[in-house]
């Protein structure tokens, strides 16, 4: 096609030329290119449509053999973006251009390509190995440790993984960076363990207090293990003595289970009278009285 391009732009003597056989020649050419244009994007439109029922179908059938969703959305997407490549190199082919010398020029603008996209091949990168050593799942909550990103899992790509928040929000986030990063699952495990801590009084009474913080447990029906149910004094601190509570339960009722868990021990200790004391400081002040060393004390 390129020497058809070259031959109508040739230099030619305006006065011998023949215009009927002008016209008739390079009319010719024309279409031959024109239609070999439309035939090129024709290959491209009927090519990307198929390759977009073949993902649909590879994504159900995946789905159907069970495999973890965030392998099959990197899967579909990198075999979505392999098969546009292909199909992009026949439309070339077809429009006469040698696809050896494309792949060589590509070749060549890929390692200047290459320096300025280190991030995004870095990514695909990072994506690759979440996918191989699988620290998430889509669905799962994780946290990234260090920043104000955590989220519910919500879909993987060759490029970004997206988290959804528990307001609604989408966090996209680089693959590359997720890889790099340290992160907390907190849906990995089965159960969960929750662990409180409440402050009384140094007048309280501790076995009371005790007997009060077993029965709450002993009312929550998502506690797995009664028996495992921990109760204990956990610190001497400056105004208050820490109890703790610790349980198992499953981790899909971790938050609701540990909201209920503060919400009751508070309702029971006004109950009951078990006072949760506020930070208090001792003050004492020295002061001269008509010139005599004298002390009063002002305690808050």
């Amino acid at each position: 096609m390129l020497a058809q391009i070259q031959a109508m732009f040739a230099v030619v003597d305006l006065g011998k030329i023949n215009w009927n056989q002008f016209l008739e020649k390079y009319l010719e050419i024309a279409m031959s290119i024109i239609g070999k244009v439309i035939v090129s994007f024709l290959i491209i439109a009927i090519g990307f449509k198929l390759i977009k029922i073949l993902i649909k179908l590879l994504k159900t059938t995946l789905e159907k053999a069970e495999i973890d969703y965030g392998v099959i959305s990197f899967s579909c997407s990198f075999i979505r973006i392999g098969l546009r490549c292909i199909v992009i190199f026949m439309a070339v082919a077809h429009m006469g251009v040698e696809v050896s010398s494309f792949i060589a020029l590509l070749g060549s603008a890929g390692v200047a390509v290459g320096l300025a996209l280190q991030g995004t091949l870095s990514n695909v990168a990072g994506g690759v190995l979440l996918l191989i050593l699988k620290p998430f799942q889509v669905g799962d909550y994780i946290v990234l440790t260090g920043t104000d990103c955590e989220g519910e899992v919500a879909a993987m790509d060759i490029f970004y993984t997206k988290l959804k928040t528990i307001d609604n929000r989408v966090i996209v986030i680089p693959n590359g960076t997720l890889s790099n990063s340290n992160l907390i699952n907190n849906t990995k495990q089965e159960r969960r363990l929750i662990d409180i801590e409440v402050g009384i009084s140094y007048d309280a009474d501790i076995k009371e207090v005790k007997r009060i913080l077993t029965d709450i447990a002993k009312n929550e029906k998502r506690i797995l293990d009664q028996d495992g149910v921990n109760i204990f004094v956990s610190s001497l601190a400056d105004s208050s003595v820490m109890m703790g509570i610790r349980c198992w339960v499953p981790t899909s009722d971790y938050v609701a289970t540990k909201w209920a868990l503060n919400e009751e021990i508070k309702i029971r200790f006004d109950e009951e009278g078990i006072e949760i004391p506020y930070q208090k400081l001792d003050v004492c002040i020295k002061m001269k009285c008509n010139n005599v060393p004298c002390a009063a004390e002002n305690r808050t």
